[in-house]
This record gives C-alpha cells, structure tokens and sequence, in this order.
C-alpha cells in the first residue's frame, strides 16, 4: 500500500513542486519476519528519508499483530504513516462466533493514540473492521476517514466477492476492511483510489464447490490480491508551499 503525497523541496530555486513521491509501507506486516528486519524493509522501500522506524507490539494480540510505524521528513516537516493487520475474526470450530472485536477495537484506539501524538500523520491497512460488529471505528477529534471525506455515498468495499471474480465461488461478503485514517496539520488530502481490480491475464486457478449435493471444478481468473487496494494521495497545505 502507497501514500504518495507532493513534498516541497528545499532551495528549489523556482520553488516548484515535485511528483508525487511514494511512500511504502508493509501491509500486512511481513509475517515471521525479525521486528528489526521488518523496520529496515519499510526504511529502504521509502522514497524520503526516514528518521524513524520501529514496530510497536499489541499487547495481549492472540496473533501477534502489531504496528509498524515510519516516521518521514520532507524538509522540516514530520508524517508518521503507520500500518497493521488487526486482530482476525475467526468464526471456525468450536468457536464459530470468535470475533475478537474488543481486542480489534483496543488495537485501533491505541494505534490512534500513538500515531496522534504527531501533528501529521497516517493509519492504513487491513483493519478487519465490520461496522455491524466493532461499530463506528474509534476516530479521536481531529482524524478523519479518507475514502469517506473523498467518496461519500460509495461503498467502498475492498472485500467484495461479487467484484472480485477472483472470490466469486465464496459465501458472500461485501465489506470495507482496509482504510486510510488521516490526522493532518501541514498536509490536505487530495485523492484516494481502489486498484488492484483487474484479472492477471492468462491466469486462473480452480476451486471445487459443492452445488445441489454435486461436485463442480470451476475455472476462476485470478487478482493482485483478494482485497482492492487503495492509494492515498495528499499535499502540503497551500499555506506552506
């Protein structure tokens, strides 16, 4: 998942604005991987200089999730941009309603109060949130929901087994799981995207579904990944340029 947002650069004689520049981050966090690994991945996939990095363990996560967060400059100003896979709902035997709510609902808020404590920053990623069951996500004054703020009245499901034909064969589920939540002083939000939403060509997999008691192979196309993506796109605040 990318931010790129518009930097100003220093001493920039026409004083111009340069591309948009992305910023990476892992999302998920790469599973298995050394915190100290995962913090240097995230710092060399930055295109600006990043003067912190640091994953920042969930306590009492049954899954071990945590967030990572990147601290990056563009001349004298700080964004913090942090990313998680919040807690999974697991609705498998014996428990088919473990739905870790309270725990995806504790990681969001201390995420949220983290990342806050900077006047600029980003919390994206696979939140597992479903409104009907954790309720509104727990935005503190001042963050806002980007694709909400952007797109009112559009669904915005990256989950969505009726769009993606890759998931075409599953239970249905429309669901909106991966935000942006942004708390910006010195940048606005200008633009946010779903990608990912188009077949690889000339890939496919197959997956055996029982109809009517009858077993059937199906041939299905195969997406980037069973969740759209989304990109963020934002700029320095007209004031600061």
């Amino acid at each position: 998942m990318s931010v790129p947002f518009q930097p100003q650069v220093p001493g920039n004689k026409e004083n111009e604005k340069i591309e948009p520049l992305p910023v990476v981050v892992l999302h998920p966090p790469a599973r298995g991987l050394p915190p100290n690994l995962e913090a240097k991945l995230a710092g060399r996939m930055s295109k600006l200089p990043v003067s912190e990095s640091n994953p920042i363990p969930f306590s009492k996560s049954i899954m071990k999730r945590e967030l990572c967060v990147a601290v990056v400059k563009t001349g004298e100003i700080h964004l913090a941009v942090g990313t998680s896979h919040l807690e999974s709902p697991c609705p498998l035997p014996p428990l088919w309603d473990l739905k870790y709510s309270e725990k995806r609902v504790a990681q969001a808020k201390q995420s949220l109060e983290i990342l806050g404590q900077l006047r600029n920053a980003i919390f994206c990623g696979d939140m597992n949130w479903e409104d009907k069951v954790d309720g509104p996500f727990p935005l503190p004054d001042g963050w806002i929901d980007a694709w909400v703020e952007l797109k009112p009245g559009d669904n915005g499901w990256t989950y969505d087994t009726k769009a993606n034909a890759m998931l075409s064969a599953n239970f249905k589920q429309q669901k909106r799981p991966d935000q942006f939540v942004c708390k910006l002083s010195d940048f606005k939000i200008d633009d946010i995207e779903m990608i990912g939403k188009e077949a690889i060509p000339g890939v496919v997999y197959y997956k055996e579904k029982i109809v009517r008691k009858e077993f059937h192979k199906l041939e299905l196309p195969v997406l980037p990944s069973k969740h759209f993506g989304l990109v963020l796109t934002i700029t320095l605040q007209d004031d600061i340029l």
